[in-house]
């Protein structure tokens, strides 16, 4: 059977040219994926839109092939496992020049998918549905989905990304093929559905929502999702495609917070509400600025690597400071605050020196010695991070490596 339904009135010309690819990721949909595919035909047909209902199959064994193309449905296999996976391979696959992607287990409706053409037809790239302002039927989303999970994971992706979308995981979305197939998404699980929405948001394609329903699954097996194992993979994602949260801010947060404490404990001890904190409080700030500076020193290698493979799109204001951020500027402030502590080293022995070389009060001497050794772990630090840095520099054209 012919999965391709022309516009009505369409020259045969324009039949051939399709305008909407419906694609439905599948693996052993057996009991709701004819009902689906004939919803979503019903839809073409009815509102006279040149489109095809692609089935990508991911590796079913109840049949699910065979049903899908005697539903009426193009089924295009897909070998490497995963929901991500099997996306990828159905949207590159797609003839149709916008494509609408939502499950084969019947929760979303087919029927109702004018609101995402119409959208993608006034030239956005990226249609989310959002089933909080659509409606969601009891038994549709486990409360622990509803209440805690899909509320907490968006709203890091709006914080951590300017994002606009207010349902991060809905399953049903339209786009532009080719705005996506653009964004070279490379995640294979279910944080594929993070991975669209973010690199979309970041390389500022036009994206916008629609409501959109939600029903309960027709399957009468559990669902492949797994709430604990893939809200985890949904989160880890967002954290590592954000430099700045993972590394970047806990990093200055620690070394302000350690840089102030030391700053008043360095000339002596400090009472607060007779509570006293004296040199052991110095050694833990050394320690917090220690551990924020890699943290930030880490911050910059993450996101340079990411930009280099091609997992976050180019910051221009970013790589602008590595026109006057060379390796030789970092080799020469490495190289100062290393003389920097080893003066004070040495300054530390000459005092020992003044004493006799006997013994010391270790709350004067560690005064001395603990910004010594900071500054001189922080020049280390500095030197190697600027080699590093040059290292991955060298795959770009233009950069003061």
């Amino acid at each position: 059977m012919n999965a391709t339904v022309p516009s009505l009135g369409a020259s045969s010309a324009d039949a051939n040219e399709l305008e909407l690819s419906i694609v439905m990721p599948c693996l052993n949909e057996a009991e709701t994926l004819a009902v689906c595919i004939g919803k979503a035909l019903t839809y073409l047909r009815e509102k006279g839109v040149a489109g095809e209902v692609l089935i990508a199959d991911n590796g079913s064994t109840d049949g699910s092939q065979e049903i899908a193309v005697a539903a009426g449905a193009r089924v295009v296999p897909v070998a490497a496992r995963g929901y991500g996976a099997a996306l990828m391979g159905g949207i590159a696959a797609a003839r149709g020049r916008f494509v609408v992607m939502g499950d084969a287990d019947d929760s979303y409706d087919f029927l109702n998918l004018s609101p995402f053409l119409e959208k993608l037809r006034e030239g956005y790239d990226l249609v989310m549905g959002n089933r909080f302002r659509g409606g969601i039927a009891p038994g549709a989303m486990p409360p622990l989905h509803r209440f805690l999970g899909n509320p907490v994971l968006t709203a890091v992706g709006r914080i951590f990304f300017h994002s606009p979308v207010r349902d991060f995981h809905c399953g049903l979305r339209g786009f532009r093929r080719d705005s996506i197939l653009g964004l070279d998404l490379q995640t294979t699980g279910m944080e594929f559905a993070s991975e669209m929405v973010v690199k979309a948001t970041l390389l500022e394609l036009k994206i916008t929502e629609v409501p959109t329903t939600l029903s309960p699954d027709g399957r009468s097996r559990p669902p492949h999702l797994r709430t604990w194992r893939d809200g985890w993979r949904h989160l880890r994602f967002l954290l590592l495609y954000s430099p700045r949260w993972l590394f970047l801010y806990p990093g200055l947060l620690l070394m302000i917070a350690g840089s102030a404490a030391s700053i008043a404990l360095l000339p002596g001890p400090v009472t607060i509400n007779g509570v006293g904190f004296d040199v052991n409080t110095l050694v833990y700030a050394a320690l917090a600025i220690l551990i924020g500076f890699t943290a930030v020193v880490f911050a910059v290698l993450t996101k340079v690597f990411a930009i280099n493979a091609g997992l976050l799109p180019e910051d221009r204001r970013f790589l602008r400071l590595f026109e006057h951020v060379t390796l030789e500027t970092g080799l020469i402030v490495g190289t100062i605050l290393v003389i920097v502590g080893l003066a004070g080293a040495l300054y530390s022995v000459h005092v020992w020196e003044i004493h006799g070389l006997g013994t010391l009060d270790p709350r004067q001497t560690i005064r001395i010695i603990v910004p010594s050794m900071l500054s001189i772990v922080i020049g280390c630090h500095v030197i190697l991070a600027s080699f590093f840095l040059s290292v991955l520099g060298l795959r770009r054209k233009g950069w003061k490596a």
